[in-house]
C-alpha cells in the first residue's frame, strides 16, 4: 500500500496535512491544548453552555437515572423516555408539529436528503453547503444541480432546468459554517414556491443564536411555516451532540420509517439528551446570553478590522479571516498558538482553493479582557507573519 505514503507526502508538501491536537480542559474561553494554556477561539460552543452548571447537572441526572448508553437503535431498544421530552421541547421551541432526533448532525443530513429525493428527482444545492449536505445529495442518487453561493439567478436557472423532475428539493445552510454569512432565505423560499419546489435549511450554526427567540434563520427572516424541512444540531449552541429535523408530522413519520441513518444508528447516550434539554431551557429563559455573544463578536470583528485583517462577513458569531495561501494560513495558526490563542487554520477541501482562512468563533463567555488580549496577540502574530 505504497500509495498511502505517497498521498501523505503530497498532503504535507502542499500544507494540507492535518493532525489532531489534544484538549486537556473543557470547551471554555480559556483551556489547555497540547499542554499549552490558551484562549479558545475555534469552538462551536457559541453560548458557552458546555460549562454551565444547569447543563452539567442535567447530564449527570440523566446519567444516574438512565445509564451510560442507549443500548441500541431507537427503533429497537434505544428510545428511552427522555427522548420524548427532548423532541417535544424542540418542537415547542421551533413551533413545529413534530421533531425527530438523530445521533449526529451528519447522520441527520445524509438520512434526510437520501430519504426525500431519489433518481427521479432533483436536489438543488448552494455550492458552499456543508459536506454532510453534499454527501446526502450524492447518496440520494437524485440529479444534483449546484448553484453559485447565494446566486439567485443561478438558482432560478436551475429550477427552470429541472421542471421535468418528479420533485425538487432546494437545500441551503442557514449560516454558512466557514464564511459566517446568512443564506438569502426569503429569496430562496420565494423562488421555490414559484417553481413548486420545497426547501430544506440546515440551521446548525443558527440554532440557539438567530431570531428573536433564538430558533434560527427561519424565525430571523419571519418565514415560519414556509420552510418544509428544518435541520439543526445539538452539538453547537445546544452544548451536546446529535441532530434533529422539524416539520409536519407526516414528514417526521416518513423519516422514522425511511431514513437509514436513523434506523441503523444507536441512539444518543442519555447524558447528551439531558444536556440538550437543559440548554434549550436556558436559551429560552436567558436571552441575555445571546446578547453577550453578539456584543463579543462585534467587539472582536471591529478590532481585527482595525488591525488590518480581511474579514469576509459581518453577519454572525463566525468571523472568517481571509488569508488565501495555505502555508501562510498555517504559519499564522502556529504563531497565534505559540502566543496563547487557539484558532484553527482552514484549508481545502473545507474551503475552495485559494481561500484558506482562520475561522474565528467567539463565545458569549469570553470576557472583554480575553478579547483585548486576543487582539494584542493577533497584532503580534500578524506582524511576524507579514499579514499586517
Amino acid at each position: 500500500m505504497e500509495f498511502l505514503k505517497t498521498e501523505l507526502d503530497y498532503l504535507r508538501n502542499a500544507n494540507l496535512y492535518r493532525q489532531l491536537r489534544w484538549f486537556e480542559g473543557s470547551q471554555s474561553p480559556r483551556t489547555t491544548v497540547n499542554g499549552r494554556d490558551c484562549i479558545l477561539l475555534s469552538s462551536n460552543n457559541y453560548l458557552g453552555l458546555t460549562d454551565h452548571p444547569d447543563v452539567k447537572d442535567a447530564a449527570l441526572k440523566a446519567l444516574a437515572r438512565w445509564g451510560t448508553g442507549s443500548g441500541g437503535s431507537r427503533l429497537i431498544s434505544g428510545n428511552f423516555f427522555l427522548y420524548k421530552e427532548l423532541e417535544d421541547k424542540i418542537a415547542q421551541f421551533k413551533n413545529a408539529e413534530e421533531v425527530i432526533v438523530f445521533s449526529s448532525g451528519y447522520l441527520t443530513n445524509i438520512g434526510t436528503i437520501s430519504s426525500l429525493v431519489g433518481p427521479e428527482d432533483a436536489v438543488i444545492s448552494d455550492e458552499l453547503n456543508h459536506a454532510s449536505i453534499i454527501d446526502g445529495c450524492r447518496l440520494s442518487r437524485a440529479r444534483v444541480v449546484i448553484f453559485g453561493h447565494k446566486d439567485m439567478l443561478q438558482l432560478e436557472k436551475a429550477l427552470n432546468e429541472t421542471q421535468d423532475c418528479r420533485r425538487r428539493l432546494v437545500i441551503t445552510d442557514g449560516v454558512f459554517s466557514m464564511d459566517g454569512d446568512l443564506a438569502p432565505l426569503p429569496e430562496i423560499v420565494a423562488l421555490a414556491e414559484k417553481n413548486d419546489a420545497f426547501v430544506m435549511v440546515d440551521d446548525a450554526h443558527a440554532t440557539g443564536i438567530l431570531g428573536s427567540q433564538g430558533t434560527g434563520t427561519v424565525e430571523h427572516f419571519n418565514l415560519e411555516g414556509k420552510v418544509a424541512v428544518q435541520v439543526g444540531t445539538l452539538s453547537k449552541a445546544l452544548a451536546s451532540c446529535g441532530g434533529y429535523v422539524t416539520g409536519k408530522s407526516d414528514l417526521i413519520n416518513y423519516l422514522r420509517n425511511k431514513a437509514r441513518s436513523f434506523i441503523y444508528s444507536t441512539g444518543l447516550p442519555p447524558a447528551a439528551v439531558g444536556a440538550a434539554i437543559a440548554a434549550i431551557d436556558l436559551i429560552r429563559e436567558k436571552p441575555e446570553i445571546r446578547a453577550r455573544l453578539f456584543d463579543n463578536a462585534n467587539f472582536l470583528r471591529e478590532g481585527l478590522t482595525r488591525l488590518g485583517f480581511t474579514i469576509l462577513t459581518m453577519e454572525s458569531q463566525i468571523i472568517p479571516i481571509l488569508i488565501g495561501d495555505d502555508g501562510l494560513t498555517m504559519a499564522m495558526d502556529k504563531a497565534l498558538f505559540e502566543r496563547g490563542v487557539f484558532v484553527t487554520g482552514i484549508r481545502p477541501p473545507s474551503v475552495p482553493p485559494g481561500t484558506s482562512r482562520l475561522r474565528v468563533s467567539v463565545m458569549a463567555t469570553h470576557t472583554r479582557e480575553d478579547l483585548e488580549e486576543v487582539l494584542n496577540i493577533f497584532e503580534s502574530a500578524g506582524r511576524e507573519t507579514g499579514l499586517i
